[in-house]
């Protein structure tokens, strides 16, 4: 078995659509995904599951109904289970997001993007 570090620049730099992360690495049970992000995504939860951004580049804005907790880059936050948020970008950001192995990342499967490896 050849071991190698994973390079995150390249994995981003591997495509260009928006809210649809890209798993990179599996991790105790847990997907570990790079996504671009550009504008509001969706008002939702996840009632089983902590939500974990760290924002690698650009500015992250987590809302919450209690208010909204600001990201930078090397900032990471988590939003802790059955809480309802809305990520918002106003510039291109990537991220890290770790999660439980297939939690949909809208909540909802029905309107879960599908997760792909890369």
């Amino acid at each position: 078995m050849k071991h190698s570090a994973i390079n995150l620049e390249q994995k981003l730099a591997g495509f260009d659509d928006l809210w649809s992360p890209k798993i990179v690495a599996a991790f105790n049970g847990h997907d570990v995904m790079v996504v671009k992000v550009n504008g509001e995504f969706n008002w939702h939860s996840h009632p089983d599951t902590d939500d974990l951004f760290l924002v690698l580049s650009g500015r992250l804005t987590i809302q919450m109904r209690d208010g909204d907790v600001v990201l930078g880059p090397g900032e990471m936050y988590v939003v802790p289970r059955g809480v309802e948020h809305c990520p918002r970008a106003d510039e291109e950001t990537h991220l890290i997001i770790i999660e439980p192995a297939g939690t949909p990342n809208t909540g909802d499967p029905e309107t879960a993007v599908v997760k792909t490896k890369i």
